[in-house]
């Protein structure tokens, strides 16, 4: 990062971040030529536009934003590693509660339902009272919940844990992008969505200590032992870590500029230097470490809570953020959800005859693909920057989606092969290439879809969130809950090579769209009826975060 300042007398402890950057009148579309006096990366002028108060959570260190994502990274892995986990303890629970597995698998795709639901409620409420108490709060009903799954011993009383427990690390699916959102720049936004999406995707690796604790004094509920320490753990972390990050950059911004009029700064003609600059626009000392503790946060008196709610469904209807829904849906959905429940059953019977605690290593295939997946998380940004650059300046949303191109076909192509091999009892290492492919082409689509929506309609971002949570919970929850019923009654190729392979492509093809009409569905978008419903026109960014 390159930056001018001012000669003169410096009393700054810090430097605080300065840019002219601007959306245009498209939303999506940024303005990022830098001039003299500009912060930049890579040429470009930095964006959003910070106010000049170190508390503004984009003026944070950088070793303070990495981390807080660290953390918030550590919480959507474990939230969906206690979700998806006890996929190998299917078969037994349906044993040991005299259940069919049809019926034990419930046990994941209800709270799988909850987990996105908890988004409807927590978000708005983060709004309300900040991120902070909201965070804190939901970790401890993850901490409960996962408590009474570890104690309970009957159906129903594991499905209230798990349903409680899921519902309060729901909002680790929108507190990661929000967090992003808050305290990072635009040109880091796809790299650090990635990182939190890994930790997310990473999860798919419990099933296979999930596994090998079945023979364990304490078998499944070890899982949950496990879980719940490492949880309380990441509690104490977040508390100590996890500054508010609520911010009315706006009031700010307009209480300096009333600042400067007043002070006639503007009106002299003598240069004033950095010192006189601080003083007469009052710049408040940095919070102490013991203020960042504080449990509560920043009450927004003006957010209304159940608006924030029915309003949110319309975002459904928004093209960019209809495409994250129905990609991370299906992904989980026809991906995830699928293998969780196939394998265990198919690899334990002839002609493969491998024991109950193997059942679970099929995510091997899954963690190798997102692990080779990996080093491109940053490609997006490094893409969009270039494009940026050899556009003089100007920044659009699509300029990230290039670099999906190969995964659009590669990740259908992994359900096609993990769906014949099922179907023809092939080589086991069929499984594993399979879902290995699904899963590199699937990191993708869920890094870059919603780093997109977020850059292309990000007038409210956390009603957007709420929005792809539910969606996604639901596409996903309405495809997995069948499958089972579906594969046994259709076979394997024709559901999950045939169906959901297709399905699974038909989605991906629509970057095709976005790559060539996303900048009119923009356009389109901002002036509509559902512009003027979130508050967003063209050239209208709001500030407060």
């Amino acid at each position: 990062m390159t930056h001018t300042m001012a000669n003169g007398p410096q009393k700054r402890k810090m430097h605080l971040v300065r840019s002219h950057a601007h959306e245009e009148d498209i939303p999506g579309t940024v303005n990022v030529q830098a001039i003299e006096g500009d912060d930049s990366y890579d040429g470009q002028a930095l964006f959003p536009v910070p106010a000049e108060d170190p508390n503004d959570p984009l003026q944070w260190s950088q070793p303070k934003k990495i981390m807080i994502l660290v953390i918030i990274c550590a919480y959507s892995f474990l939230g969906n590693a206690a979700l998806l986990g006890t996929g190998p303890y299917l078969t037994l629970w349906s044993e040991v509660f005299g259940i069919s597995q049809a019926e034990a698998s419930t046990l994941i795709s209800y709270p799988n339902l909850a987990y996105g639901f908890g988004s409807f409620f927590l978000v708005p409420l983060y709004l309300k009272i900040g991120r902070r108490p909201v965070m804190l709060g939901s970790l401890l009903a993850f901490i409960a919940g996962l408590a009474g799954c570890s104690q309970t011993n009957n159906f129903r009383g594991l499905m209230a844990a798990r349903i409680v427990h899921c519902f309060g690390a729901g909002i680790c699916e929108a507190l990661p992008v929000q967090l992003v959102n808050d305290i990072f720049f635009l040109h880091e936004r796809g790299k650090h969505i990635g990182y939190y999406t890994f930790g997310m995707c990473f999860a798919a690796m419990a099933t296979i200590p999930a596994a090998y604790m079945l023979p364990t004094q304490y078998s499944w509920r070890l899982f949950f032992y496990v879980i719940l320490a490492f949880a309380s753990a990441l509690f104490i972390l977040a508390f100590l870590f996890v500054e508010e990050s609520s911010y009315d950059r706006a009031a700010h911004m307009n209480h300096n500029t009333s600042l400067e009029s007043s002070s006639g700064i503007v009106a002299s003609s003598d240069k004033p230097d950095d010192t006189t600059v601080e003083e007469a626009m009052g710049t408040p000392a940095r919070k102490t470490f013991l203020e960042t503790l504080r449990p509560w946060g920043r009450v927004d008196h003006e957010v209304q809570f159940f608006t924030l709610m029915w309003r949110s469904f319309t975002y459904i209807l928004v093209p960019q953020v209809l495409w994250v829904i129905t990609s991370f849906g299906i992904i989980i959905g026809l991906g995830g959800l699928a293998f969780n429940y196939t394998f265990p059953i198919k690899i334990t019977a002839p002609p493969y005859n491998w024991p109950a605690s193997s059942s679970g290593v099929q995510s091997l295939g899954s963690i190798l693909g997102f692990i080779l997946a990996l080093p491109f998380t940053s490609s997006s940004d490094r893409l969009a920057g270039y494009l940026t650059r050899k556009n003089n300046g100007i920044r659009e949303a699509e300029m990230r989606l290039g670099v999906m191109l190969p995964a659009m076909i590669i990740a259908p192509v992994g359900l096609v092969v993990y769906g014949l091999t099922a179907e023809l009892n092939l080589h086991w290492i069929g499984y594993f290439f399979g879902g290995g492919l699904a899963s590199w082409g699937g990191y993708f689509y869920y890094c870059f879809t919603l780093a997109y929506a977020v850059d292309s309609y990000n007038s409210n971002t956390s009603e957007m969130l709420i929005a792809i949570n539910i969606g996604k919970q639901a596409v996903s929850f309405g495809l997995g809950y069948g499958v089972l019923d579906w594969v046994m009654e259709k076979g394997y190729a024709t559901i999950i090579a045939g169906a959901f392979g297709g399905v699974f492509l038909a989605n991906n093809l629509m970057l095709i769209v976005f790559m060539l009409w996303g900048k009119q569905i923009r356009r389109t978008m901002s002036t509509s009826w559902l512009g003027k419903l979130h508050g967003r026109r063209a050239g209208n960014s709001p500030t407060s975060l």
